[in-house]
């Protein structure tokens, strides 16, 4: 054999580099080629014999690159593997590639509201996404990127400054680009930031837009509206140039609100009033309450004139309620309960509305936004406190006796107690800004929510908790319910109509054990405070949830399933 033949070198055992894996065992021959330096093979080089369409018949040459593009010369163009086909066209793309598992089958009937498409689509992978159909016109250069973007985020900023939640924002944002036929867009909305990336194709760099919210309020006209010109952008029975989509949004921005401030100031005052005789006030009650939420509120506008932050506006809102009550116990009128008086000016200052976006942005997975609004939340709620244990600690020092044994349970009037949570709820809209035609339902709304918690938590004897729990769960089953049926948003069916259930009583009185010092009591009362309005947040996101899972929308023969918003298990 060869291997015996060879002299005393081939006879020394070989090195751990000899033994390769990739060198050719002793008697195998080696080929070599000239070529092979000069020109190294790649995976990508196009085999020998295979032409392509650039290519005529014939050896293909390799390009340097090892990117194997089909050029009609090798080497005088470098190929890439992210180079475009010369097929592409950004205008007409071809169909997105199919996914090892396979491609979801994709329910979204058009009869469907444009939030459940847009929240199906928002919680898909970019490459599980169907292609969009632009239901809005544009020339042949295809739709003007940097104005979609820019009408996009305008839009998203009236949405997230009116209240709206995280995920809501979203998809109105999703459903703008989308009906404009941008794709591949993912909007990010957090407490004070919007942004939108777009990105034209796989091989394309991305263009990145965002806005910055620095002013929120609260008119639910305009919201309603926004939502307005959100339907008619993605319907395709509408037409809605860019320019007519800024002029609308333009009308929207300039328009008054709909109350002036001194309406909203009466309103805060009937609001306070109907709190007061809803926890077992009377006339006189009703009237004292009413005067010490409007003094409040003048305070709190002319702090903000001032420029003061809203924490302090807070503070000094809730101390005219709290003084009146202790100036009647001063006054020893055995008539008037003093401690109804200042739970009805807690009513009107307590942010439920904040709250329950807080919770449900943090229910949807939005926990940025989440824990900033729970924070707001936590500052208002702060304010209140300081401001009510300022004039309660000042009137024990005056001698007043405030009794924080005066639970006030009213079970003989169940009719006054019925009308004075409508007429709480009627005044909370018109805080609210809200339209007038959706003011009836929501102070429908709140009535029946009152009836249940009165029937589960005073006649039933249930927990206070649960059954605030479950009023506001229908408050939010009814409230998704109005929406999709209007195709607006459900906040102004939803908000005012939680004010009777809001936990003014059990705070007040936590206020008031901490400030006669008995602080076990105080921190009790508030802790149930706080239950109170978890329960009430999250009893009306999972009824509009309960609403977007068995009910259908009347000529929708199909729905679109959203998928969870963690779909880790934690790990």
């Amino acid at each position: 054999m060869v291997a015996e033949q060879g002299g005393p070198e081939d006879q020394k055992p070989q090195s751990d580099e000899a033994r390769s894996a990739f060198v050719p065992p002793a008697g195998v021959e080696r080929r070599t080629t000239a070529s092979e330096d000069d020109q190294p093979t790649s995976e990508f080089a196009i085999p020998p014999g295979l032409t392509t369409e650039s290519q005529g018949p014939g050896p293909a040459s390799a390009s340097g690159s090892g990117a194997g593009s089909g050029t009609a010369s090798g080497a005088d163009t470098t190929g890439s593997a992210f180079a475009l086909p010369s097929t592409y066209s950004a205008q007409h793309p071809p169909p997105a590639f199919t996914p090892a598992h396979g491609s979801p089958m994709i329910r979204l009937t058009k009869e469907a509201p444009w939030q459940d498409r847009m929240r199906t689509m928002l919680r898909m992978p970019v490459a599980e996404r169907p292609a969009p159909e632009p239901v809005q016109k544009h020339d042949e250069a295809g739709p003007a990127v940097p104005r979609v973007l820019d009408l996009t985020l305008r839009i998203g900023e009236l949405l997230l400054a009116g209240g709206e939640g995280a995920e809501d924002v979203e998809a109105a944002m999703f459903a703008v680009t989308r009906s404009y036929g941008l794709d591949r867009c993912e909007p990010t909305v957090t407490f004070t930031l919007l942004s939108i990336s777009h990105q034209p194709s796989l091989v394309d760099d991305p263009v990145t837009a965002s806005r910055t919210v620095r002013r929120r309020g609260t008119d639910y006209t305009r919201l309603a509206a926004v939502f307005r010109l959100i339907d008619d952008i993605t319907t395709e029975d509408v037409e809605v140039s860019l320019e007519d989509a800024y002029r609308r949004l333009a009308e929207i921005r300039r328009n008054r609100h709909p109350y002036s401030g001194w309406v909203l100031t009466l309103a805060g005052g009937g609001l306070a009033g109907a709190a007061s005789v809803l926890v077992g006030g009377g006339a006189l009650v009703f009237v004292v309450a009413a005067i010490g939420a409007m003094l409040g509120d003048r305070l709190a506008w002319l702090c903000a004139g001032r420029g003061l932050p809203e924490f302090y506006q807070f503070v000094v809102a809730a101390m005219p309620p709290a003084a009146m009550g202790v100036a009647l116990t001063l006054t020893h009128w055995s008539d008037v309960r003093p401690s109804a008086v200042i739970t009805g000016g807690l009513f009107a200052l307590l942010p439920g509305r904040a709250l329950v976006a807080g919770v449900q942005d943090g229910l949807t997975g939005y926990y940025i936004t989440a824990a900033a609004r729970l924070l707001e939340v936590m500052y208002l709620f702060i304010g209140i406190v300081v401001g009510v244990l300022l004039v309660l600690y000042m009137g024990l020092q005056l001698g007043a006796q405030l009794n924080p044994e005066a639970r006030f349970v009213a079970h003989d009037r169940p009719v006054v107690q019925i009308l004075a949570s409508m007429a709480l709820c009627l005044a909370f809209a018109i805080l609210l800004q809200q339209d007038r035609s959706t003011v009836l339902a929501v102070t429908l709304n709140g009535g029946v929510a009152w009836v249940i918690y009165g029937a589960m938590a005073r006649t039933g004897n249930i927990s206070p908790v649960l059954a605030t729990a479950t009023a506001a769960g229908l408050v939010g089953l009814f409230g998704q319910l109005f929406s999709r049926y209007r195709y607006t948003s459900s906040l102004p069916f939803i908000t005012a109509a939680i004010g009777p259930l809001l936990p003014g009583s059990a705070t007040y009185f936590g206020l008031l054990g901490v400030a006669q010092g008995n602080v076990n009591a105080g921190l009790a009362s508030l802790s149930t405070a706080v239950a109170t309005a978890l329960a009430i947040a999250i009893g009306v996101n999972l009824g509009s949830e309960i609403s977007r899972l068995f009910m259908r929308v009347p000529g929708a023969v199909g729905g679109a399933n959203r998928r969870a918003a963690k779909r880790t298990r934690g790990f």
